[in-house]
């Protein structure tokens, strides 16, 4: 089994937002749009950034603990990792 390398904290969903959606799992669209928000900030653009650059030289595996992984915030993130940065 290979160790996780790197967890960059700043791609998860906050704590304020993992309760709000433990509390309203069937409103799986707001949770996505409150997720991309948060992803917009500056520390977490640089670690997708950072994500991006190692997804460039090789295989980046995203991990989870969350069981429904269809309805969990990697969908979202996979998404952003793949759409192309701003400005480019």
């Amino acid at each position: 089994m290979k160790a996780v390398d790197e967890w960059l904290k700043e791609v998860t969903p906050s704590g304020e937002l993992r309760t709000w959606f433990h509390q309203h799992r069937d409103q799986y669209e707001e949770f996505g749009r409150r997720y991309r928000a948060e992803l917009a900030g500056s520390e977490q653009q640089d670690a997708i950034e950072h994500l991006r650059e190692l997804a460039a030289d090789g295989t980046v595996t995203l991990v989870t603990a969350v069981k429904d992984v269809e309805h969990g915030h990697l969908p979202t993130l996979r998404a952003e990792l793949m759409r192309a940065p701003s400005g480019a």
